[in-house]
């Protein structure tokens, strides 16, 4: 079943690819009205003089098939780095072929390798798909925490502050 599926890290020359899938994703999450980032921003955060966030490309039977993309992180509770995956995307034609149990497999393994403490990432409460594929990799919902974000004139209004 997973005959043909490759994971490869991504080059300036995906970048048409990872802007294709992340806008794929957003219509997915019904969020494509917040997507602002196009080839220009990807390739400077991706592959700038000091990159800080990473992507993958999912290839199935040598076609592209789906992206993720993640960055290191850091807990003051266990002293050390992990990473965290921003997205995961698998174009719905490739889905069900094991294409997002490789990246979190790699992702897992690259952690464990480099003595990361955790791999962790958000999930939309009613994505009800990818909460199973993510209790089916023993993943565990952390239910006391709540996300918090400030943007936008909130961000600004907050930095103004003296």
């Amino acid at each position: 079943m997973n005959d043909g599926i490759a994971i490869r890290e991504a080059t300036p020359a995906d970048l048409p690819l990872v802007v294709r899938f992340v806008r794929e994703l957003a219509e997915y999450e019904r969020l494509a009205h917040e997507v602002k980032a196009g080839e220009a921003e990807f390739g400077a955060a991706l592959f700038g003089p000091a990159p800080r966030v990473f992507a993958l490309v999912l290839e199935a039977g040598g076609q592209p098939a789906g992206v993720a993309i993640w960055f290191y992180n850091f807990s003051t509770f266990l002293g050390r780095h992990g990473i965290y995956v921003e997205d995961v995307y698998v174009a719905p034609e490739y889905r069900g072929r094991g294409l997002g149990r490789k990246v979190f497999q790699y992702l897992a393994a690259k952690a464990v390798d480099e003595g990361c403490g955790r791999l962790e990432w958000w999930v939309l409460d009613w994505n009800q798909p990818a909460l199973d594929f993510y209790r089916s990799i023993g993943a565990e919902p952390m239910t006391e925490w709540t996300v918090q974000r400030v943007t936008g004139d909130a961000l600004r209004r907050l930095a103004a502050t003296d």
